[in-house]
């Protein structure tokens, strides 16, 4: 049986999100493990360390991240989030309005806290 709950993974991805919305280091460095592997939505992988440098340096800024169609799974030790969100914001000094599919793994990490361990990302056609 899971040790996590949907209610559980439904609230540490609202947390998330609300991080990224205020480019909350210090709580996405708490959400996200340290062996993070994440693919963008140009299909670049990213670290934890390069993740968090682009929400302290301003590379990312999300005005609006607004959520719909999400799906969890609880499996054995980890939980699957998709959801889909339309994003305001910019990247690299370039303005986005789009929606985006997230796609992550929650589970205990190397730190021992239930953690994003991987997740992806894709620009979702109109």
């Amino acid at each position: 049986m899971s040790q996590y709950s949907q209610a559980q993974i439904v609230e540490i991805e609202e947390r998330l999100r609300q991080a990224m919305l205020d480019s909350d280091v210090e709580e996405l460095d708490i959400l996200i493990a340290p062996e993070l592997i994440f693919t963008n939505h140009l299909g670049q992988l990213c670290s934890k360390k390069e993740d968090l440098a682009a929400h302290r340096s301003g590379v990312i800024k999300f005005r609006e991240i607004t959520p719909s169609e999400q799906r969890i799974q609880i499996h054995d030790g980890f939980a699957i989030a998709s959801v889909k969100m339309h994003v305001l914001g910019s990247y690299e000094g370039t303005e986005n309005d789009f929606s985006i599919r997230f796609t992550r793994v929650w589970a205990k990490s190397s730190t021992g806290s239930l953690q994003i361990i991987a997740g992806h990302t894709s620009i979702v056609s109109a």
